[in-house]
Parts: structure tokens; sequence; C-alpha cells
């Protein structure tokens, strides 16, 4: 199975990789997202290349970076929570760049992976994990079969309030 389509190709990390994932994952912004509170050194991003290749049934996560026509990163997609004996994985994507944005890039890739999670590793769910006022996020999954399940009330604190998060679910 090739992970490509008319506009974007899902890659495998590769060790010149880490000056964009040193940017993205240093980037305040991207924390609320991903749950981080602190920045990676260069090191620790370096040594997560280095083990990246992994197999998926072994580290229970795939990343994947998503490269445009002239294959320049753009951002990555991640599946996450990989659960083989129940047939599940969280998925999440990130245009990292705010130009690169509303290009149709992380739809590409999240049709891109559902497809791979179901042909190849057989999975029976995949969910997610948005915060409410994460409007563009909700409908482009909602636009890929996910439906809002549950609502996680107060869930993540930003500046000082409370934001409260969604999970979806896509169901085979």
């Amino acid at each position: 199975m090739k992970l490509q389509s008319e506009n974007i190709t899902l890659r495998v990390l590769e060790p010149e990789d880490i000056d964009y994932l040193y940017q993205w994952e240093n980037d305040a912004e991207n924390w609320k997202v991903s749950n981080t509170q602190a920045p990676f050194s260069r090191f620790v991003l370096e040594q997560y290349i280095v083990t990246a290749h992994q197999d998926i049934y072994s580290v229970k996560q795939l990343r994947l970076m998503i490269c445009d026509k002239q294959n320049k990163p753009v951002g990555c997609i991640d599946l996450f929570d990989f659960e083989p004996s129940h047939l599940r994985a969280g998925i999440g994507v990130l245009i990292a760049d705010k130009t690169e944005r509303r290009k149709g890039y992380a739809s590409e890739a999240l049709e891109l992976l559902i497809d791979y999670s179901h042909q190849t590793l057989n999975l029976h769910q995949l969910y997610c994990n948005i915060t409410i006022d994460n409007e563009a996020s909700v409908l482009l999954f909602q636009k890929h079969g996910f439906q809002i399940t549950g609502i996680k009330k107060q869930w993540i604190r930003e500046g000082g309030k409370f934001i409260d998060e969604l999970l979806l679910q896509r169901i085979r």
C-alpha cells in the first residue's frame, strides 16, 4: 500500500527531519493539541527519530511526515495508544506551518491513514480528542466519518480557564 495521494505523501521519519520536529515540538502553540507542557531537547528528538522505525506492535505508535508535492514536510500524522487486541488507536494530525493550513493536506493525510488503519492494521476503531474550541479540527474529523461520542468537561486548562474536550470515534 502506497501512502500517497494527489497532493501529499506520508513517509516515515528521517534523520534530516530533526529541524522540523525540533521547531514543531517546541512551538508552545502546538502544546495544547499534543498534551505537551515542556520543550523537548534536540537530543531527545534525535533519539526519537532513531527509534521511530520500530514496529507499531512494539512501540504502540506510528508517526508519519506529511510532505507536499515538492517533498517538503508540512506536518505530521500519528497513530497512538495502539491496542492490537482491541483493534483501536488514537489518531492526531498537525499541519505545523500556518501558511500551509486549509490546503487539504490534513484531510488527505487523514484519509490515507484511515485506509492504512483499516486495510493494513485491520483496526475496528479510531478515535481522537479535540478541544471544543478547535472547530476546524472537529469539522475535519467529522468529514471523515468521526462522530462526537463524549465530552470531557473542563478537561484542558489554558490561560487560567478550563476548556471541554470532545471525544470523537470512527467505528468501522
